[in-house]
């Protein structure tokens, strides 16, 4: 068995740094304050119609350019909000079940960035198809604003799908994952509407963003990484316990020198090999070094 094969732990439920709960509880969070300034609307004898109108269309996407003009903010907010309990549930749970495999696959801190990308790819594309396709842009104002996760989960499945399209998600019934993916597709588009275009052309945007994104991840360019040094600057500089030095001393002293004085050779031992298998999980295996590869390639033809 290959060493990258071995089972490892997965990351848990309470885990410091589980950026799927954290994406879980977000939206959660999102949809009951919604739901508590729809309940005061409604005490209030206002209709369902003002609540729509005063709160959930300044965190829509809008068809029109000159409404979106006026809201840029939506651009982001719409993927974390959604309209009715059911809509919620079924997004949280195809979002724990995609967002659980791409997380596993290819670290902690990928999720949120796909996320993200997707979701500006559908709104963008959303604004783009409403106005650019002549059918639609004839009734442009009569299209519903853009709501909910849909584009974002549709790029962290087949993000999960083309990193491993043959993983297993029910290994008794030997199910690959992409047909379960093309389920997702078939009934996410399938239940937009004939009326909804533009909807459904955001959804597969959303996709084939999370297409390009790990095809861009493949080929050594990281499109989260600025998102993941933005997320540590910010920790760092609202933790006053961390030190912060520029190099270590070790470095400014005695590494100056353009002739190593020795040759390192690596000794393998478990130890190592866990630190190293931990950071896969965590980041991924292109975040491993030249070094760090060549360790586990030889760790992985020796029996420890």
């Amino acid at each position: 068995m290959s060493l990258l094969q071995q089972s490892r732990k997965r990351i848990t439920l309470g885990q410091d740094g589980n950026t799927l709960i954290f994406l879980i509880a977000l939206n959660v969070i999102i949809y009951i304050l919604l739901s508590f300034v729809k309940v005061v609307y409604l005490a209030d004898n206002s209709t369902e119609g003002a609540f729509v109108a005063q709160v959930l269309n300044w965190i829509s996407v809008p068809a029109q350019p000159a409404v979106f003009a006026a809201k840029p903010w939506t651009i982001l907010s719409y993927m974390f909000a959604h309209n009715g309990l059911w809509d919620l549930l079924s997004s949280m749970l195809w979002l724990w079940g995609f967002g659980y495999i791409l997380q596993s696959l290819a670290g902690n801190r990928k999720l949120v960035p796909v996320y993200i990308y997707g979701g500006l790819a559908g709104s963008v594309f959303f604004l783009l198809s409403a106005n650019l396709i002549p059918s639609v842009r004839e009734n442009v104002n009569s299209v519903f604003p853009l709501l909910g996760s849909g584009p974002s989960l549709m790029a962290i499945a087949v993000a999960a799908t083309v990193l491993a399209p043959k993983f297993k998600v029910f290994p008794m019934i030997n199910l690959p994952l992409w047909v379960l993916t093309l389920v997702f597709i078939l009934l996410r588009i399938g239940t937009v509407g004939s009326g909804n275009l533009s909807q459904a052309v955001a959804l597969i945007a959303g996709g084939a963003m999370g297409f390009v994104f790990v095809w861009q991840l493949q080929k050594g360019n990281d499109w989260g990484q600025w998102m993941t040094n933005a997320v540590q600057w910010a920790d760092n500089l609202f933790n006053p316990s961390k030190k912060h030095l520029k190099n270590p001393v070790k470095k400014q002293l005695f590494y100056k020198a353009s002739q190593k004085p020795y040759e390192k050779k690596p000794v393998i031992t478990q130890q190592r090999i866990d630190d190293l298998l931990d950071k896969i999980n965590y980041k991924g295996y292109h975040s491993l070094t030249e070094e760090e590869k060549e360790f586990l390639k030889k760790a992985s033809s020796e029996e420890l």
